[in-house]
This record gives structure tokens, sequence and C-alpha cells, in this order.
């Protein structure tokens, strides 16, 4: 696909990379009692600020013996006037420290006013869980579908310490960050699958929070298994992109075309949410999904190819997908019900469901698409394991400043999914920022994003 790849070539330098930074071998889990932030020293590649040790127990309920350590870095304003900000990454599985710097830059007007910190959550970072094959298949799409053998072989190496990698584990790691910070109370600044860990913290502890930024947010209890907000949010963002470019075909229209003609909807849905990474105005998409739709699907996988190959492929320091898996496989709720139900029947369930859902729920895909997703079928198989409770739905979170800011062009986590949550704060502030996808801080050319969380931070 001649024009796409000049494209994406052109606009590679523009994308913002995480990561980037190759950290040491990962920590194993060892004997030693927890405490504060050990071993400080500059960081290596940002000497501003202080690079150290977090041990945290690996079960906070003691039950299992072991710890983890953690990389933390921490700005060195240590008078800042508004506390502690502590920016929280994506994913699961996204290493922080490596862009401690990158961060930096980003939120630099609020940084005379906030010490920033960022620290690498359990089973990332220099501690990433390792799965080769499911990293080699999946890379940093959590919709890609891997093999079999690699989801059962990432399973085993885990073992049944990965119960110990949910989003509650992550909360209570904050809580002990805060204390050897000395933070009475923290600000979170959280994206994506941060927003998700922001909020939790929020409700284990709501006496501890001065403020939320939420970015590209995602709801407290887990990513829908099923993607339904992301099918038709699809259409919406194509055709707004569509219109914007100038394009002259109906794209929604013809992806649901694709999607019947070759059965491909989750290969389509998950180059769609990584290429909006390199281009939220979705260049030549539409193109290639109307030859596609014609029967002619060459433009169309070349797109695949080049998603995988620039965007997707990762290694496990900069997203674990063994992390990613461990956490979503203990923190979601499925057609089958939790990770805590007898393997046996799941599948059965799961078709159940697909039986069920409607055109109008899933188009411009198809129902094979919503049962078909990569880390649904990670889960289907991951073996039975007990699993924490879940924050009930309708939570509200505490009565603190809470800012809401998306994308117009986000299909990982479309604004449907920002407006839901936004119910359940007292007085949110909400900011859609026109043009911009998943991640606004981070990559939005329009920064009015940037400088709704600066006014807001400086409140």
């Amino acid at each position: 696909m001649t024009s796409t790849r000049g494209r994406i070539a052109a606009l590679l330098g523009a994308v913002a990379v995480v990561a980037g930074t190759t950290l040491a071998t990962p920590a194993a889990a060892t004997d030693r009692p927890g405490g504060g932030i050990t071993g400080q020293a500059p960081c290596p590649d940002a000497p501003e600020f202080t690079c150290g040790t977090l041990t945290v127990p690996l079960d906070h309920s003691g039950a299992t013996p072991g710890t983890l350590d953690l990389a933390v870095a921490v700005g060195g304003n240590t008078k800042a006037p508004k506390g502690d900000l502590l920016f929280l990454s994506g994913g699961p599985g996204q290493a922080s420290v490596p862009t401690v710097r990158q961060m930096a830059g980003k939120l630099e007007p609020v940084l005379k006013d906030y010490r920033l910190v960022v620290y690498d959550q359990r089973g990332t970072g220099r501690g990433a869980l390792q799965c080769p094959g499911l990293q080699e298949d999946m890379g940093s799409s959590d919709l890609a579908v891997p093999r079999k053998q690699s989801i059962a072989e990432c399973a085993a190496a885990l073992g049944p310490n990965a119960r110990f990698y949910s989003t509650a584990d992550t909360v209570a790691d904050i809580d002990l960050l805060r204390r050897a910070l000395g933070a009475r109370r923290l600000t979170l600044d959280g994206v994506s699958y941060g927003t998700i860990v922001a909020e939790r913290y929020a409700f284990a502890h709501p006496s501890r929070v001065a403020r939320l930024v939420l970015d590209s947010v995602a709801p407290p209890g887990g990513f829908d298994p099923l993607d339904l907000a992301a099918m038709p949010a699809t259409a919406r963002v194509l055709r707004a992109a569509c219109q914007a470019t100038g394009c002259t075909t109906d794209p929604a229209a013809d992806l649901a075309a694709t999607v019947r003609r070759y059965g491909n909807g989750v290969q389509v849905l998950s180059a769609l949410t990584g290429y909006e990474f390199i281009d939220p105005d979705f260049g030549g998409v539409p193109e290639a999904l109307h030859e596609a739709a014609a029967g002619q699907p060459a433009k169309l996988q070349d797109l695949f190819d080049l998603v995988h190959q620039v965007v997707d492929a990762a290694p496990a320091e900069d997203l674990s997908q063994g992390l990613h898996s461990a956490t979503v496989c203990a923190d979601a709720r499925f057609p089958w019900g939790s990770t805590d139900t007898p393997v046996e029947g799941r599948a059965a369930a799961l078709e159940r469901t697909r039986q069920r859902l409607t055109a109008e729920q899933t188009w411009p895909y198809d129902p094979a698409t919503a049962t078909g997703l990569g880390s649904l079928l990670v889960c289907l198989d991951w073996p039975r394991e007990p699993v924490p409770p879940i924050p009930p739905a309708h939570r509200k979170l505490p009565n603190v400043p809470v800012l809401l800011l998306g994308g117009d062009r986000d299909i990982a986590t479309p604004y449907e999914l920002l407006y839901e949550q936004a119910k359940l704060a007292h007085d949110p502030q909400i900011v859609i920022v026109p043009g911009a996808a998943h991640s606004v801080q981070n990559r939005a050319a329009n920064p009015a994003g940037r400088q709704a969380v600066y006014d807001f931070l400086l409140k």
C-alpha cells in the first residue's frame, strides 16, 4: 500500500514513542522486608530525578512470602507547595520510569508547584513478567489473537503467583509508595489503564487523594472484554476523520462490508486501534477499506502489516504482555464470570454470548469480533485462580476535583466511556480535544488538553 506506507514513514518522526531506555535484568522476588525508597541516586538518563527502589510484598495479605522491587523516579522539588503528582502509565504492562523525562517535559508548567513521581508498577519495566511467545504474538496490542500455545506457556511460567498482579495489588503498592514519599495525599494523573488505577486508589483511600486527572478514561471495573464501546465508536471516529480530510466514501459502511466479506473484524479493530497512535486523521484508511469492501484487500493487508511493525511490536520491558494478561484475567468479568470460574464451560458461555449479541451492538463489526478479541481469548484459557473483588459499578469517587480528558478520535477508550465515568464524580470537569486520539497529554498535536491539565492542577 504505497500511499499508506509513505504516510506512516513520514509520520514516524512525530510519533511520541513510549519507552526507549533498556533497564536492567528483571528483579526476582526476594524475602527482604519492605521499607522506604532505597538505593537512591540520580537517574542515569534523567539526572534531575532521583531513582531508587521501593520494596513491596508479593502478597499484601502476608499469606505468601516474598517481595518485589519496584523502580521509582522522584523529582527534586522537595518543597512543592501542592505536594506530589504521581503519573500512572497505561497498559496494563507499560513501564513509567524510562519515560520520566518525557513526562516532565509534558508537565513542565506545573512542576514548580508539584513534585513529579513515577514508578514501574509490579510486573513492568525492569521487573517485567516475561512471556516470550505471548510477547511475540501480541506486542503492545491487547486485541491481537495469540496462539493457544503462547497462552499456556505464559500461564505455566507465571504459575500461581499470577494472581498477585491485579489492580488491587497495584493500589496497595501505591499506598506504600505514598508513605515512603512522606506524602499525606497524592494528586494522581492516569492515562488509559492508569485511569483505572487512579480511580481504584481513590475508592480504596479517599482521604489520601487531592486531585484526579483521568486521560483516555477506562471504567474502574476494568476494560470490557467484548469492547462493545469501541465498535460503534469506530464508525463515529472514521466518519469524523473522513469529513475532516475531505474523503468521499463512507468508511463505516465499507468497514461493515469488509468484515462481512472476510470475517476479519478482530484484525481490523486491532489495526485501527493501533493506527490512531500514528495518524488520528486515519489517512489512507478510508481508501483501504473501500477497496477491501470491493474485493481488493491488498492495501488493507499492508495496513495490518505496518501497524504490527510500527506500533504493536514491543519488548516486555516496554509493555509486558505477561503482566497485561495476569492483570486483565484477575480484574475483568467475562461472559463466563471471572477467572475463578472453572475452565470447563467457559467456551460454551462465550458462544452463548456470541449468539445473543445483536448487529446493532457490534456494527460496523459483527458478534464474532466481540467474542474473538485477543485479551478475552487469553483469559478464556487462563488457569482458574482466586480473584479480588471489584468496586460496585456506580460507586461515587471521593469529593475531590476531577478532570476527565479525552480525544474525539480515540477508538481504544472512546469518549462515550468518559461520559459514563463522569457520572461517578461529584463536580467533574470534562475536556474533549478535537482531532486527538488516545493518550491526549502524551500525543495530541492540539495543545488544548495539556493546557486543561495545567489549568486544573494549578487552581
